[in-house]
């Protein structure tokens, strides 16, 4: 049973920062595929970012690029959102993706609000 618990949402103002964590109960987490998303109401989930298994290369939706940065901690089965800069819109709920053999695997989300 696969399980990952996101944490470290919040209040933010316009501007500021937020890391988010990841942490997952798996074996092997060095060959999941790691990624972040986010869905605000009303919408579709919008994938964010992706670390993927073997080189760990890092992709970035576009609207995050420069802004945003994917890591892991394999030694911690962790995977990180460092958010900086974050504006109105980045507001959602941001979820953690794992995917291996096929299988998509989420968390419960954790809220961002960036708000003055």
């Amino acid at each position: 049973q696969v399980q990952l618990v996101e944490s470290g949402g919040g209040l933010v103002q316009p501007g500021g920062s937020l890391r988010l964590s990841c942490a997952a109960s798996v074996n092997l987490f060095s060959l999941y595929v790691m990624g972040w998303y986010r869905q605000t109401p009303g919408q579709q989930r919008e994938w964010v970012a992706t670390s993927g298994s073997g080189d760990y290369s890092t992709t970035y939706t576009d609207s995050v690029k420069g802004r945003f940065t994917i890591s892991r901690d394999n030694a911690k089965n962790t995977v990180y959102l460092q958010m900086n800069s974050l504006k109105p819109e980045d507001t959602a709920v941001y979820y953690c993706n794992a995917r291996f053999m096929q299988r998509d695997y989420w968390g419960q989300g954790t809220q961002v609000t960036v708000s003055s």
